[in-house]
């Protein structure tokens, strides 16, 4: 199936949208276009948006906790929305729910980090 995303920028926020699959096949790529968007838009916080991920391997948990570790050098805060059952699972094995704040929805995570949707 592969893997889409989109991102878009809210004030200090870029929202990561996924959907399809994010193997080892897909990381390097979303894990250079992801840290592009961080430096050239001189965001903060990042929202990852996984309502339409059908897939993640631990190559994907591996751009997501990279990401994190970028947003939290800049001060920010990286908020994960929207999470399949199945992915869920695999963020709360490896212990990245911890670290990663958890929302129900985008629109709350936008909220909580003090953007009006």
């Amino acid at each position: 199936m592969g893997l889409t995303y989109t991102f878009d920028v809210k004030e200090d926020v870029l929202i990561v949208r996924l959907s399809g699959e994010l193997d080892h096949h897909e990381a390097e790529i979303l894990r250079e276009k992801w840290s592009d968007m961080i430096y050239t838009n001189s965001v903060k916080h990042v929202i990852l948006n996984l309502e339409n991920i059908s897939f993640m391997d631990s190559s994907g948990l591996g751009v997501v906790l990279g990401r994190y570790k970028e947003v939290l050098q800049l001060g920010g805060e990286m908020v994960v929305c929207s999470v399949p059952p199945s992915i869920h699972r695999l963020f709360e094995m490896s212990g990245l729910f911890k670290i990663v704040r958890h929302e129900e929805n985008e629109e709350f995570a936008l909220v909580t980090l003090g953007v009006a949707s």
